[in-house]
């Protein structure tokens, strides 16, 4: 009965994560892999640019910016059938996530490495902690896509890469 309770719980982790891999947009900064199963030839491994996009094997420029893992396998695959592979398995995956930014009272503010499902406490000790006049209450997270907007935030609050966090000062 635990073995049975224990793996249903490893299957939904496992899904949920799968998940989230497939819902993350590669964005500039994110260090992609491709595979093509049995052709050596055809694994390209990339740093995306400003433009968002790699050059590819037969395919030339393909843009992938702004696309999740489940399209760039799609586009590839499609690219490569029929002319040069008859039924291609692509396999892609982000081995490096563009960085997050934090900035204000924490002890080493700068640019830190993404993982995914990360949250702001986890930010926070990667950032060294905070200082002695944060606020845990003034937490204030900027999305990349809407630099402009500022969206209250929490120790609590699940970030993305390339968003920043501003912690603030608290009132004595």
């Amino acid at each position: 009965m635990k073995l049975t309770i224990f793996l249903v719980l490893l299957l939904l982790t496992v899904n949920s994560f799968a998940q989230n891999a497939n819902n993350y947009i590669l964005g500039a900064g994110d260090k992609i892999e491709i595979k093509v199963f049995g052709q050596p030839d055809l694994d390209v491994t990339a740093l995306l640019g400003n433009s968002g996009e790699i050059n590819y094997p037969f395919l030339g420029k393909v843009k992938l910016v702004g696309l999740n893992i489940s399209q760039v396998e799609e586009i590839i695959s499609n690219g490569l059938q029929p002319d040069y592979l008859l039924t291609p398995s692509v396999y892609a995956q982000v081995v490096q996530y563009r960085p997050f930014y934090i900035h204000g009272e924490v002890n080493n503010p700068g640019a830190y490495p993404y993982q995914p499902a990360m949250t702001v406490n986890q930010a926070i000790a990667l950032a060294g902690g905070l200082t002695e006049r944060a606020s845990v209450d003034k937490i204030y997270i900027f999305k990349e896509q809407a630099k402009e907007q500022r969206i209250r935030g929490s120790l609590n609050s699940q970030i993305a890469a390339g968003d920043t966090i501003k912690i603030e000062q608290r009132l004595f």
